[in-house]
């Protein structure tokens, strides 16, 4: 994440969705700044996953995806650039305790972080934000 001491500056320049990087001590002023946008808020915890349908099945839990969500690369495309089911203004997901994943499953996680930041650029440019938060310190590609 970018320095911002001010998360809600963050949040109000859409241009700038997409991956960052956030300290958990940040977190809940995003998460405060989120909800006073009207933002739909949502928590992959990730602490204890131990592979690519662990990780789907987490995130597709915790989006509340709908049930024609197959569980593959693709269908977390669709489910992420889509989002009809939760309409909101803007859409902030945390991804908690990424910084710990095994080694496999980190190399997972840089797939999903390229598949949020693809569904950042296409909801962004629908004037419908997405901003994803992962630990600092978790690997995978960053920037919107």
């Amino acid at each position: 994440m970018t320095s911002e001491a001010d998360p809600a500056h963050l949040l109000r320049h859409s241009a700038r969705a997409g991956v960052h990087h956030l300290s958990a001590a940040d977190a809940k002023a995003v998460e405060a700044a989120a909800a006073g946008l009207g933002y739909a808020v949502f928590h992959v915890d990730l602490d204890g996953c131990a592979d690519k349908a662990a990780l789907l099945a987490r995130i597709g839990v915790a989006l509340h995806f709908p049930d024609w969500f197959g569980h593959n690369w693709d269908a977390l495309a669709d489910c992420l650039a889509d989002m009809s089911w939760r309409p909101a203004p803007g859409y902030v997901i945390f991804l908690d305790h990424a910084a710990h994943l095994p080694g496999a499953v980190a190399a997972e996680l840089a797939i999903v972080l390229d598949i949020f930041a693809d569904a950042a650029r296409e909801l962004t440019r629908d004037a419908r934000p997405m901003w994803i938060f992962v630990d600092a310190g978790a690997a995978g590609s960053l920037g919107p």
